[in-house]
């Protein structure tokens, strides 16, 4: 899912939820389920994920999840616009609900096949309420998407989903990335991320979603923070 630039570190620093893990259907008398979309340009965490700062640079996605009696493991994958060009994502963990609360603690392990030493290992633990949503995800791999002194780096997202009616859900976010001392000192610098837009369904099956997406200190970053509006065509399986 993504990337970092900062000034010192020379590769990409990259970083599934139901914050950035993509929503999986399942059918109630299978505990397997998929997904694949097609978005016009892919963001995580507010940062564009290719090395080529164009507002549109279609990717292709997709995963699946197994999940019994609260327990899961599952698979996302993505075309990305650096290294070789691929990300998958494998994770596991656990939900439930008490008293109305939803939650959903595990660990999800960001792997990019042929590209140097940028796998990223998080924890994760998830609460929500209603259309609410709060994660936290901490780093416990040695390294931020190759960044010397990332364990330790925390990420808080507080996400929203409200369906005004039948078909059509408006959408939200708002995340923060903080980065230890040491990591800071390596060139990191803690940003805030937003998103706001609305998802579409579909005759088939499909959901359509439009959002505007990005991040702040664009001028640290370069052009990976700019705000851009996103596409996504989606389907569960």
């Amino acid at each position: 899912m993504k990337i970092i630039k900062t000034s010192i570190a020379a590769a990409a620093v990259a970083a599934v939820t139901l914050s950035t893990l993509p929503a999986v259907a399942q059918a109630e008398d299978s505990p397997v389920s998929a997904n694949i979309a097609l978005t016009t340009k892919y963001k995580y965490r507010g940062q564009d994920q290719s090395d080529d700062q164009k507002n549109v640079l279609p990717a292709v996605q997709g995963g699946f999840d197994f999940a019994m009696n609260g327990f899961y493991v599952g698979n996302w994958n993505s075309s990305v616009g650096f290294g070789n060009g691929t990300e998958m994502d494998f994770y596991a963990g656990y939900r439930g609900e008490v008293q109305g609360f939803g939650y959903d603690v595990g660990v999800l392990h960001y792997y990019y096949p042929g590209v140097g030493d940028i796998a990223t290992t998080e924890a994760y633990v998830s609460v929500g309420f209603g259309p609410v949503t709060a994660k936290y995800s901490h780093t416990v791999s040695k390294k931020y998407f190759g960044l010397v002194g990332g364990r330790g780096t925390g990420y808080l997202e507080v996400k929203a989903a409200y369906e005004v009616t039948d078909g059509i859900t408006l959408v939200g976010s708002v995340g923060t990335t903080r980065f230890t001392s040491e990591g800071k000192s390596n060139g990191a610098v803690n940003y805030t991320d937003y998103k706001v837009g609305a998802d579409f369904g579909l005759p088939g099956g499909f959901t359509a979603g439009i959002a505007y997406v990005g991040a702040n200190k664009k001028g640290t970053y370069g052009d990976l923070n700019k705000a851009r509006v996103i596409a996504t065509l989606s389907k569960a399986l």
